[in-house]
Formats: structure tokens, C-alpha cells, sequence
């Protein structure tokens, strides 16, 4: 009951704002109409991160314009890590995806596609874990650790996006630059085990979480 509530109050939000942007337009004697455009992106920073962490990621966006301001975005990527901390010894790899929308807060009065922007995505990861080792607390105090065999696992989570596009000089290249907060809302578990990483959203000791990318557009 609670996911669902947390789901129908980030859709909710996104209504909200389509809903604003309709009526916004709907006072306009021109009715905009929706014109193919698509941008894509690849996360340069974390990608080159990962040849000196234990952190590979690699991951990437496409986004368009709906209506006015608002933008559609997905994005999608791969990561694997590695979790050797507080006596435990874990490692991750698979897929995640986040699908959501920003709303251009101020744009340039020349390029509608430079500017900052505000949104939310809801994100999700199936992915493969395995614990060579995880701390026990045996009779009369001593400790172990035992391993637990490879399995596969889904965590889920709501993300925020704040950020900013520009245009490099005059070509169809941009730079993008957001911060991602995030709050992870449901995830599997083995034999009640917490998972250390989740690919995606990162260590999920904590329920919150804060991302970073550095992408390297390109508009078609």
C-alpha cells in the first residue's frame, strides 16, 4: 500500500505540471503541435570513473520535447560493483532503467534546449548478487561470516533531477549536468539480507542517495 501511494503521488505530480503546461498553452491562439525531436547522451564522467574504481558504469539518456516546456526522458545502463566493508565481501552487476519528464525552469531565448531544468523519474534494476561473505554473530559473542550463492534480485526507487543543458558553440553537441536524489522505495531480498549496491542507484545502506552525471549530448 505504501509503493502504491508513493507511485500514484509522483504521477500525480506529473500531471500536475502536464496539466499547468495544457492550459498554459491552451490560452494560446496557436496550438503547438508535437515536432519529432530527440536528444542523446552518454554519461562521460562515470564512465571514466570506472577505470580507476571498483564502480563500473556505464550509462546513457534520450529525452524530447512534449509540449512547452516539458521534456520525456528515459534513461538506461549497466553497472557492477563490489561491497567490502564492515565484514562484508558482495558483488553486483546487471541492468537498470529510469523513465520520467523535466520542465525547463529558465531556457535561453535563442535555444529553448539551453537552460535549467527540474523533474522526477522512477527507476528500477534487475540484477545479479553474490556474498562471498557476510558478518554472523555466533554463541557467546564470537563472529563468522558465512557465504551466500549468486542470485538475482529488483530494487526499485523515486529520483529527482535537477540540472542544466548548453549548447556547445554552435554544432548539435550539448552538455548536460544533473544531481539526482534518490529514495529507494522497494527491494528484493536474499534470506532477509539488505543488499549492500544496487546497480543504478548506488549503496544502499541508506534509503537516500545522491547521483551525479556529466553527459555529452547530441540533438537530432
Amino acid at each position: 500500500m505504501k509503493i502504491r501511494l508513493i507511485f500514484t503521488l509522483f504521477f500525480s505530480l506529473l500531471g500536475i505540471i502536464g496539466f499547468a503546461q495544457h492550459k498554459k498553452e491552451a490560452g494560446k491562439k496557436v496550438h503547438e503541435k508535437y515536432k519529432p525531436n530527440f536528444m542523446v547522451g552518454l554519461d562521460v564522467l562515470n564512465t571514466g570513473v570506472g577505470f580507476f574504481s571498483d564502480r563500473k558504469m556505464y550509462q546513457g539518456f534520450i529525452s524530447s520535447k512534449i509540449r512547452g516546456n516539458v521534456h520525456a526522458i528515459a534513461e538506461a545502463g549497466f553497472e557492477k560493483n563490489i561491497y567490502q566493508k564492515n565484514g562484508y565481501d558482495a558483488k553486483v552487476n546487471g541492468p537498470f532503467v529510469k523513465l520520467g519528464a523535466f520542465y525547463m525552469l529558465a531556457k535561453d531565448a535563442e535555444n529553448e534546449f539551453n537552460g535549467f531544468y527540474a523533474g522526477g523519474k522512477v527507476g528500477g534494476a534487475f540484477y545479479n548478487q553474490e556474498y562471498m561473505a557476510v558478518p554472523v554473530r555466533g554463541f557467546g559473542g564470537s563472529n563468522f561470516s558465512e557465504a551466500f550463492p549468486s542470485s538475482s534480485q529488483s530494487s526499485f526507487w523515486l529520483e529527482g533531477t535537477l540540472g542544466g543543458r548548453v549548447q556547445l558553440f554552435n554544432s548539435n553537441f550539448y552538455i548536460d549536468v544533473n544531481l539526482q536524489p534518490r529514495y529507494l522505495v522497494y527491494t528484493s531480498k536474499q534470506d532477509d539480507i539488505y543488499p549492500m549496491i544496487v546497480p543504478g542507484f548506488g549503496r544502499s545502506s541508506s534509503k537516500f542517495n545522491m547521483g551525479f552525471a556529466w553527459n555529452l549530448a547530441y540533438k537530432f
